[in-house]
């Protein structure tokens, strides 16, 4: 495969993405990386399940806190005005719809928008977290992750074969090889990595591609 952003370019295109003045709630692993690309002007509330309100970009070793941490254990800061949180407080407000947006990682995004993201299929390890809550409970769920696994499968599938964290959640897929929208009629790739091919993409893919630049009808 030709050129793949790297997971900082791909935070910096999710981050650009991001409306002005959203509360936006990052998952644990790569989603975190988006913190470090959004400008304080923007006004952008980060959330972290573990029960920080107002997070600011991952720590630098000389500002590390070990009692300051997110939900995947990485040393972060604080902005202006932040505040720490129980987790019932936290939970209240994931679930009472106050997230307007919210970032995960996924083993599996299916072309209906069902999000596997927790254990895959076979293994006894995993635990389901907050994820379940957060996936239904943001207004909009964007999922960040590579494009294949570490098998060279593809993790854009018509069906997830790995255990559902919740079904037809996810609203846009954010990878090193592209950026798709899920649409009532599958995927749709709104921008490809540079040299990305049409053809090289979809030979990449467990499930059919459309393009916004495709005529309606046309297949490829």
């Amino acid at each position: 495969m030709s050129e793949r952003w790297s997971p900082d370019e791909i935070a910096a295109r999710l981050a650009a993405d991001l409306p002005g003045g959203s509360i936006v709630n990052l998952g644990i692993g790569m989603p975190t990386l988006v913190a470090a690309h959004l400008p304080p002007d923007r006004g952008i509330v980060l959330h972290s399940e573990n029960g920080i309100i107002g997070l600011g970009p991952p720590a630098s070793a000389e500002a590390v806190d070990p009692d300051l941490i997110d939900a995947g254990k990485t040393p972060v800061t604080l902005v202006r005005g932040a505040a720490i949180v129980d987790h019932a407080t936290s939970f209240a407000l994931i679930r009472g719809g106050r997230l307007d947006i919210a970032v995960l990682g996924a083993y599996q995004v299916a072309e209906s928008g069902d999000l596997a993201n927790w254990r895959v299929a076979g293994e006894d390890l995993g635990s389901v977290g907050g994820a379940m809550d957060i996936a239904i409970g943001a207004r909009r769920l964007f999922v960040m992750m590579r494009y294949l696994d570490k098998d060279g499968r593809s993790k854009l599938v018509r069906t997830c074969t790995y255990p559902l964290t919740a079904r037809a959640c996810v609203k846009r897929v954010y990878t090193d090889l592209a950026v798709i929208d899920i649409a009532a009629n599958g995927f749709v790739v709104r921008d490809r990595a540079p040299g990305v091919t049409r053809e090289a993409l979809q030979d990449a893919t467990a499930a059919r591609l459309r393009f916004l630049d495709q005529p309606v009808g046309a297949t490829e």
